[in-house]
């Protein structure tokens, strides 16, 4: 592990972003969402990321300029069309627009279109519980997920996220894919050379196998919970592609063209309002909530998302990060590339 200031983690960001011609407004919103998975200890979703950000444009699968467009469907509806740029920059402009409209109406929804997305959705749920609201988000993306009892990929990771406010604590958050671990969590290890736990994936012919790379070329990651999975993955297919006009996860694929770039299609996101919701009586309702949460420290349950939360408060005491060596020497590689 090599271990860096965040500053410096900050500014190795920024320089391969650069060198990659990424504009700036896309630089510092790309920059501010995988140093905050660093930060978490979420590799996965960390600096690792950049080496996506740098083959998908280098693929000509996104573009490193383009400038979200704003359309308000409705009161309660908004459309931002990212123009096949990153989705960090679109997130950014897009969810204040949405915030405000759930405050005035009391439940907003954001229908996010034509975007390249690669970044973890609690980012999403942090902004919008941070102003005292209620989060959903789901996306789709390539497909690399096979249905239970079924040996093609046909979904993507699918993953979920909800956020739900705290007051003076770290809001509830969830936000997990519907395979039984991120895709990322494999690339990482056949980028180490380990074996991945068996129930992860498939080989291309349908059979159980713990080797990452058989998995990843040729083969299927799996749901969790069987059947369950499944019909999760099935509802987040159809409410990030058709019901907001984006792509479903074998047409993400398709639009790859055998490129390996990040995931392109769309990103669905709700925000409740409590207070609109319920009135002036509505942090009562609240208070009552907090006794859900209280019921599983009780039992010394863990909640979603407080390992985060301890990570990045080391990492802020600290302003330190650590990052894997062998991703650390492929970013200096591409710096010092021509």
């Amino acid at each position: 592990m090599i271990e860096l200031s965040i500053r410096q983690a900050r500014e190795l960001t920024r320089k391969v972003l650069t060198k990659a011609d990424y504009s700036p407004a896309h630089i510092e919103a790309i920059t501010d969402v995988v140093l905050k998975g660093q930060m978490d200890e979420c590799a996965s979703h960390g600096l690792y990321r950049l080496l996506n950000c740098i083959h998908t444009l280098k693929s000509g699968k996104a573009s490193a300029d383009a400038l979200p467009v704003f359309q308000h469907q409705t009161p309660v509806i908004l459309k931002v069309d990212a123009q096949k740029a990153m989705a960090p920059l679109a997130l950014k402009q897009g969810i204040p627009l949405l915030i405000d409209k759930a405050k005035t109406y009391g439940i907003a929804m954001m229908a996010l279109n034509n975007c390249v997305h690669f970044s973890a959705l609690w980012y999403e749920m942090e902004l919008i519980t941070q102003q005292g609201l209620v989060g959903f988000a789901c996306t789709s993306n390539h497909a690399w997920v096979t249905p239970t009892g079924g040996s093609k990929p046909l979904f993507g990771t699918n993953p979920i996220a909800f956020g739900w406010p705290r007051l003076n604590q770290n809001p509830y958050i969830f936000d997990f894919a519907t395979t039984a671990v991120a895709r990322g969590e494999i690339e990482l290890y056949l980028r180490n050379n380990r074996q991945v736990p068996k129930g992860w994936g498939v080989d291309e012919n349908g059979k159980s196998t713990t080797d990452p790379l058989k998995i990843l070329k040729n083969g299927a990651m799996l749901t969790f919970g069987e059947h369950k999975g499944s019909a999760l993955a099935t509802m987040v297919e159809l409410l990030a592609g058709p019901l907001i006009g984006d792509l479903l996860s074998t047409e993400s694929i398709e639009y790859d063209d055998q490129t390996g770039s990040s995931p392109f299609g769309g990103e669905l996101i709700i925000a409740f309002s409590p207070e609109t919701i319920l009135g002036k009586n509505y942090q009562e309702h609240l208070d009552r909530a907090e006794k859900l949460f209280h019921g599983y420290m009780e039992q010394g349950a863990r909640l979603p998302s407080q390992r985060r939360y301890e990570a990045r408060k080391k990492a802020t005491k600290t302003q330190t990060i650590k990052i894997q060596k062998n991703l650390y020497d492929d970013l200096m590689k591409y710096l010092q590339s021509e």
